[in-house]
C-alpha cells in the first residue's frame, strides 16, 4: 500500500499502534502487544521512500515527536516516536464544535473554552472521530471523567446542568446512547488510562 492511499487522519484515531516490527538476519519479527492478534486484519505493508517516511512521522506525530530520522550519512537512524494518543485532530475538533453550535452539549455553555468529550470512552477504545465526540466545557468533561455515557445521563450533575438545555438537545443527548454500540472501538480496549 502506498502512503497516498491511506487517510493519514485515521492514524492515531481509528488505526492505532498494536506492536512493533524488528528486522534483521533475514527475518521480520512482529511483536504484538499482549492480547493483540492479526487475525481478521488485512496485513498491508506501507511502501514508503525516505520522503514518505518523514511525512508519515510528521503528520502522525507532529505534536510529541522526538525522532532522529537521518544519521550523519543520510541513512535512517534510530527514531523514538511519542504520540499523545489522546490528541484529537484540530480538523475533527472544529467539526464537532460547529456541529454542536459552539456550545457544551451537557450544560449549554457557550462563553467558556470548549473541549471534545469521547462518548465511547477513550479508555474503552473509543475513537477520536466526529461520531464519537461532542463539545463539552472543561467542567462537564472533567466531572464526567470515566463515567460511561449511559450512566452519565443519569448522574445528578448532568441532570442539574442539562436542565438549562433546550428539550431538543436533551432528547438528542438521550438518542446518542442508543447509537454507541455501532461505534467501532479500538482493539486495545481497556489498556489505556486517562492522565
Amino acid at each position: 500500500m502506498k502512503l497516498n492511499e491511506l487517510d493519514i487522519h485515521d492514524i492515531g484515531n481509528t488505526i492505532q499502534i498494536s506492536g512493533v516490527i524488528y528486522s534483521g538476519n533475514g527475518k521480520a519479527l512482529i511483536a504484538l502487544f499482549p492480547g493483540q492478534s492479526l487475525e481478521g486484519y488485512d496485513q498491508l505493508p506501507l511502501e514508503m521512500d525516505l520522503a514518505d517516511w518523514q511525512k508519515f512521522i510528521e503528520q502522525t506525530d507532529h505534536v510529541d515527536v522526538m525522532a532522529k530520522v537521518l544519521d550523519e550519512h543520510g541513512k535512517i537512524g534510530k527514531a523514538i516516536v511519542r504520540k499523545s494518543a489522546r490528541q484529537v485532530s484540530q480538523h475533527v475538533s472544529w467539526a464537532v464544535y460547529r456541529r454542536d453550535h459552539y456550545r457544551c452539549r451537557y450544560c449549554g455553555a457557550n462563553d467558556v473554552p470548549l473541549t471534545v468529550d469521547h462518548l465511547v470512552l477513550w479508555e474503552e477504545g473509543g475513537p477520536s472521530t466526529e461520531e464519537n465526540l461532542v463539545s463539552a466545557c472543561k467542567d462537564c468533561n472533567k466531572t464526567r471523567g470515566n463515567t460511561p455515557y449511559h450512566l452519565w445521563l443519569r448522574d445528578s450533575y448532568y441532570k442539574r446542568v442539562s436542565a438549562n438545555l433546550p428539550p431538543m438537545i436533551q432528547e438528542a443527548n438521550e438518542r446518542i446512547a442508543h447509537t454507541l454500540d455501532g461505534i467501532k472501538t479500538h482493539p486495545l480496549k481497556g489498556n489505556r488510562s486517562r492522565r
